[in-house]
């Protein structure tokens, strides 16, 4: 990937922490396919008409056909259709792994996701969780406010409307209310849907880094309406600043929220998942202190896998589909990108 500066996605956020931390423990890394000497070559995403792609696919299978063979390729997979409504980002996903020896997924849910839908993927496969820096979004314990308004927030870089804009629009609905607006206010960090119309919304410019941290630190619970999410960073940075959570039970969110606030499925039970949180906030707000989806345990467990592959290149490259790194499969590879290069940049998504 190129890493970008200023507010992102997760993507970036994780390219950042994991190459900063293998540096740190004193491994080399690099964001192109120049040197002759890769160990592992980590693929994040195989769309490279993104500007945030270096290299995809038809590329590391060049690379391991003609530089060096037993370079071992570990494919990071953190979308999917069913996240934005898309319609070729799971196909784009599994011709790109057909080059993988192994499989990182962001959460559980994702392998179930590709199954159920026939698409096939490495055997070989981890589930790694993403992570924030907790020295950036440091605990601090929350507690209600003895007069004034509870305030709730939530924050995404994107502005795609399955971000919870269906849960988000509930809530301002809510806020007219009296029973409501006497009590909270909603806060918005990020950036907005095109032709959202809002009355009781308070919205703020993206932000990131410590930025973000000291404004998530003025507030008291920490809403995600995120649908079919692969994972995400949004609900990871409030909770580890110590925001309870009140998360959407759809894609990974349970599986990273589960015991640190409360589900509900969508705008209709929202209402009674806000009272409950509030009358459990205590319970909750003690418990915020054990959350541990780090950026350092997420590292420490990309370096452990890059260690156990290593230690098992032997048996790994001699599984390989050798096919899958020939003249042939790399030109498919690189017509199949470039059609899909072509149907993307005419808006068909």
């Amino acid at each position: 990937m190129r890493l970008q500066e200023g507010p992102s996605g997760g993507g970036t956020q994780f390219g950042k922490a994991l190459s900063s931390y293998l540096q740190e423990n004193g491994i080399n890394v690099v964001f192109e396919l120049k040197d002759k000497d890769i160990d592992i070559v980590v693929l994040t995403d195989p769309r490279t008409y993104m500007s945030s792609v270096s290299f995809g696919a038809a590329e590391i299978a060049s690379y391991i056909k003609d530089v060096r063979n037993d370079a071992i390729v570990v494919h990071r997979i953190n979308e999917c259709d069913e996240r934005k409504g898309t319609k070729l980002v799971n196909k784009q996903l599994s011709l790109a792994n057909s080059i993988a020896d192994h499989t990182v997924y962001i959460g559980s849910w994702l392998p179930g996701l590709f199954r159920k839908h026939g698409y096939r993927f490495s055997i070989g496969f981890s589930v790694i969780k993403n992570g924030a820096d907790p020295r950036v979004f440091a605990f601090q314990k929350k507690a209600l406010p003895e007069k004034g308004k509870v305030k709730i927030v939530t924050h995404h870089w994107s502005p795609n409307k399955m971000k919870g804009w269906d849960v988000y629009l509930k809530l301002d609905k809510m806020l007219k209310e009296e029973q409501y607006a006497s009590r909270f206010e909603f806060h918005y960090i990020g950036q907005v849907p095109q032709n959202i119309q809002t009355n009781n919304i308070i919205f703020h410019d993206a932000c990131s880094d410590k930025t973000l941290a000291d404004e998530l630190d003025k507030y008291h619970i920490y809403l995600t309406g995120s649908m079919n999410e692969p994972a995400g960073m949004h609900h990871i940075e409030g909770a580890l600043c110590g925001l309870p959570l009140l998360y959407r039970n759809s894609g990974a969110l349970p599986e990273y929220c589960n015991g640190y606030g409360i589900a509900f499925d969508g705008p209709e039970d929202l209402g009674d998942a806000l009272d409950e949180i509030i009358e459990n906030y205590d319970y909750y707000s003690n418990k915020m202190s054990q959350y541990n989806n780090t950026s350092e345990k997420m590292c420490s467990e990309y370096l452990q896998l890059f260690e156990r592959l290593l230690a098992q290149k032997d048996k790994i490259i001699a599984s390989r589909n050798k096919k899958n790194f020939d003249l042939l499969q790399i030109a498919r590879l690189k017509v199949l990108f470039f059609c899909l290069r072509a149907i993307n940049r005419l808006g068909i998504h």
